[in-house]
C-alpha cells in the first residue's frame, strides 16, 4: 500500500506544532512553579482579610443600634418620669377615691416602664462591652493579617518580577505556536493537560516507555508513531504520543 505523503505531512505538522506548544506550555509551568503557593496564599490572605472587615462593619453597626437603642430606652424612662410627676400632682386634686386609684395605676405603670428601660439598657451595655471585645480581636487578627498580606505580596512582586519578562515573551510564543493547531485538538490537548498532574499533554516515547506515565509502548504501536500516520495516544494515560526518541547504543 503506497502512504500519501502530504497525509504523513499533514500530521507530522500537527504533531510537531503539539509538541512545540507543549514545550512553551511546560516552560510557563516551571516558572509558575517557583512562584508556588504563594499566588494561592495572597488571594487566601485577600478573603480572609474581606471577612474580616465585613465583620467589623457588622459589629459596628450593632453597636450603633445598641447605642439607639439605650438612647430611646433612656428617652423612654425620662417620658415615664415626666408622666409619674405630673400623676403625682393630678392626684391632690381628684374629686373621689376611684380617680385617685386609677391615677395611681397610670403611675405603676410608668414606674414599670422605667424598670423595663433600665433592664434594657443595662442589657444593651453588656452587649456593647461584648462586641468591644469581639471586635478588639477580629481587629488584632485583621491586623496580622494585614502584615501578612504585605509580605505575601512583597515576596510574590519579587519573584513574578525575576521571571515577568521570561513569561510574557513565553505567552507570546505560545500564541504564536497555538495559531496552527487546529481547535479540535486543542481543545484536546486542553483537556488532557488538565487532567495530567505534571501538566504534560504530549510526549516522546523513551526507552520503551510513554514519556507521561511509563508504561512500557509495544514494538508495532511504537512503529505506528514512527510512521505518522495519524495521532496516537498511550493506552494508559491517554497522552498524545508525539514521536519515538532514538535508542542511543
Amino acid at each position: 500500500m503506497i502512504s500519501n505523503p502530504s497525509t504523513e505531512t499533514t500530521v507530522a505538522s500537527k504533531l510537531e506544532a503539539l509538541l512545540n506548544l507543549q514545550q512553551l506550555d511546560s516552560q510557563l509551568d516551571e516558572i509558575r512553579r517557583v512562584r508556588g503557593d504563594l499566588p494561592e496564599e495572597v488571594r487566601d490572605l485577600e478573603d480572609e482579610i474581606a471577612g474580616y472587615e465585613v465583620r467589623v462593619s457588622k459589629f459596628d453597626e450593632e453597636v450603633a443600634s445598641l447605642n439607639e437603642q439605650i438612647k430611646q430606652r433612656k428617652q423612654a424612662a425620662k417620658d415615664a418620669e415626666t408622666l409619674i410627676k405630673r400623676y403625682e400632682d393630678q392626684q391632690q386634686n381628684v374629686r373621689n377615691n376611684r380617680e385617685y386609684e386609677a391615677i395611681g395605676k397610670e403611675m405603676e405603670l410608668q414606674k414599670l416602664e422605667i424598670q423595663i428601660s433600665e433592664k434594657k439598657i443595662r442589657e444593651a451595655q453588656y452587649q456593647i462591652e461584648q462586641k468591644i471585645a469581639e471586635i478588639g480581636g477580629t481587629k488584632a487578627r485583621l491586623e496580622e493579617r494585614r502584615k501578612d498580606l504585605t509580605n505575601k505580596q512583597a515576596e510574590l512582586q519579587v519573584i513574578v518580577g525575576e521571571s515577568e519578562a521570561d513569561e510574557q515573551k513565553l505567552l507570546e510564543q505560545r500564541d504564536v505556536a497555538a495559531k496552527p493547531v487546529e481547535e479540535r485538538l486543542l481543545t484536546a490537548y486542553t483537556r488532557i493537560r488538565g487532567n495530567a498532574r505534571n501538566g504534560l499533554a504530549v510526549v516522546m516515547v523513551k526507552r520503551d516507555a510513554c514519556g507521561g506515565c511509563f508504561n512500557t509502548v509495544p514494538p508495532q504501536r511504537q512503529a505506528d508513531i514512527i510512521s505518522h500516520k495519524k495521532i496516537i495516544v498511550c493506552e494508559h494515560c491517554g497522552r498524545i504520543l508525539a514521536d519515538v526518541e532514538a535508542k542511543i547504543s
